[in-house]
């Protein structure tokens, strides 16, 4: 049987911890036990572990052997922000595929009152990735950065920089990736309902950015953020 994967809070020699919400649902909802096994990522390895200690939320892990575990695709993603629901199912099924960056991107397009309130959200969002990363057997979950304005975002680095735009009608997404290394670092723009205005298309060209497209269909933007993730993984494993 697979052991389930959880990713450390704590990590101190042989010994790792989960501490509060992350306890309390091994211990009470799972109904774990001392002497149960799981696989802990400790932020450098995901080793075998057997539980030693369960208290109120916290629960204790002696470190065994390492084990293997996939390195994430070099995807971030700079996902501008849209209703909070959906870009929740963004970050979460992004994060199975194996994206390793998230930046959320402040758009013209981004309801005023979603933009106001991303800065709270931000631990949520890191909560949901973490969740998805030992759901998916991930060795950790992507970086969550803080939300950016888009001047800010137009200057992540990577090998490789792509917009996906409704409005391209020549490069689609998939010819643009075929061919480049498994180690290449790519950045995947996506943009808020009713996509980048014309103007924010112009700055990711004049900043050195490539357009793409998915195709002839018009995706809602958490659709577009999994169809580019899971094209990019696909292109890079």
């Amino acid at each position: 049987m697979t052991r389930r994967r959880w990713i450390a809070d704590e990590v101190s020699g042989n010994r790792a911890i989960l501490t509060g919400n992350h306890a309390e649902h091994l211990a009470r909802v799972l109904r774990a036990r001392v002497g149960q096994e799981f696989d802990i990522a400790t932020g450098l390895a995901v080793r075998k572990s057997r539980i030693t200690s369960i208290a109120e939320s916290r629960v204790e892990f002696e470190l065994g052997e390492e084990v293997p575990a996939a390195t994430a695709a070099k995807i971030t993603l700079a996902l501008a922000v849209f209703k909070f629901d959906r870009m929740e199912w963004a970050i979460e099924k992004c994060t199975e595929l194996g994206v390793a960056h998230i930046v959320p991107v402040i758009a013209q397009r981004t309801d005023v009152h979603l933009a106001a309130a991303t800065i709270k959200r931000r631990e949520r969002w890191r909560r949901i990735a973490r969740q998805a990363a030992e759901q998916s057997r991930r060795a950790a979950p992507p970086e969550i950065a803080a939300p950016v304005e888009l001047p800010e975002a137009l200057g992540l680095p990577g090998d490789v920089r792509i917009v996906l735009a409704e409005s391209e009608e020549k490069a689609l997404l998939r010819d643009l990736l075929e061919s480049l290394p498994q180690e290449a670092e790519i950045v995947l723009a996506v943009g808020p309902e009713g996509g980048w205005t014309i103007e924010e298309l112009q700055s990711f060209q004049q900043a050195g950015w490539t357009s793409a497209s998915l195709g002839r269909t018009v995706l809602r933007a958490e659709t577009a953020a999994i169809a580019a993730t899971a094209i990019a993984t696909a292109e890079l494993s």
